[in-house]
């Protein structure tokens, strides 16, 4: 599905409200003349305040899991505004709030 290419600035927070950000993005392609993200590229996550009952197990990095189809930088999938991450060690999703709104991939 089409979805706008994700970048360094966008905004993107794990289910418990912690901000990620990408650790590496690909400083080749540049959208809004920030670098945009790929599949490749982790993410740290800082401020989840999720616990359980035997003690906190806030998010800590985060993987994606799916990306673009067509859209490839550096040989790596692009990630979209619709791009699905797991965060360890708790298995919560990203979610993607706010990204760049000029350039879609597929």
């Amino acid at each position: 599905m089409p979805g706008f290419l994700l970048h360094q600035g966008a905004t993107v927070l794990c289910a418990h409200g912690g901000q990620a950000q990408p650790t590496a993005p690909n400083p080749r392609v540049m959208v809004g003349g920030q670098p945009i993200v790929t599949q490749a590229t982790m993410y740290t996550v800082a401020g989840c305040p999720f616990t359980v009952p035997s003690g906190p197990m806030p998010c800590v990095t985060a993987q994606w899991v799916s990306a673009a189809t067509r859209v490839r930088a550096g040989g790596q999938p692009v990630l979209l505004q619709d791009s699905q991450a797991v965060c360890v060690p708790n298995g919560t999703p990203l979610t993607i709030v706010v990204t760049q709104v000029r350039v879609r991939g597929i």
